[in-house]
């Protein structure tokens, strides 16, 4: 791990762009091999049919971060940033420094690090730290019965792509409409 230069574009970093390469290249195998090409569109109908292949293929998160680096789980992840990315206007991919260190972790290591953000992540171009979307963590999510507090959780992948930001989009509207 290391400090990032002053001058770091999280949008270049070598080893994302290269995993970029990789999955563009390996989309179309990973969609057939996933249940079909004509079936991964970037539709809301694709993701409800990603979101059933996780729940099939994971008992729960731990898998899927036990298997992070597999060619399912790393097209998933591609799938679902890629998605996320194609509907935010201007949104980019990027490999960000940890929020809580400011480190840059290696990208996608063997064994993960739990105290690091060391996967890629979508968001705008000048987003603030922490203000990004996590694709790995979206497909943990699907899988988690309850949230941080004990709270039940029944999220959709479709939800959740759908519903970022929107809630701050709501409170502002709420706000100027004095309600």
């Amino acid at each position: 791990m290391t400090t990032p230069p002053a001058d770091y574009d999280s949008t270049r970093h070598p080893e994302l762009l290269v995993w970029l390469g990789e999955r563009r290249a390996a989309f179309e195998r990973w969609a057939q091999e996933a249940g079909g090409v004509d079936r991964f569109d970037f539709s809301d109908a694709s993701l409800d049919a990603l979101e059933e292949l996780v729940e099939e293929s994971f008992a729960g998160s731990e898998e899927i971060t036990a298997q992070r680096r597999s060619p399912f789980v790393q097209g998933a992840v591609w799938y679902v940033g890629e998605t996320l990315r194609r509907r935010r206007e201007g949104w980019v991919w990027k490999f960000e420094p940890d929020v809580a260190f400011g480190v840059l972790p290696t990208f996608y290591p063997a064994a993960p690090d739990p105290a690091y953000l060391d996967t890629p992540c979508v968001g705008a171009p000048d987003a603030e730290p922490g203000e990004h979307w996590y694709p790995l963590n979206t497909l943990r999510r699907l899988l988690a019965t309850e949230d941080e507090f004990g709270d039940p959780v029944d999220e959709r992948l479709v939800g959740m792509i759908e519903g970022w930001y929107d809630e701050d989009e709501e409170d502002e509207e709420d706000g100027e409409d004095g309600e």
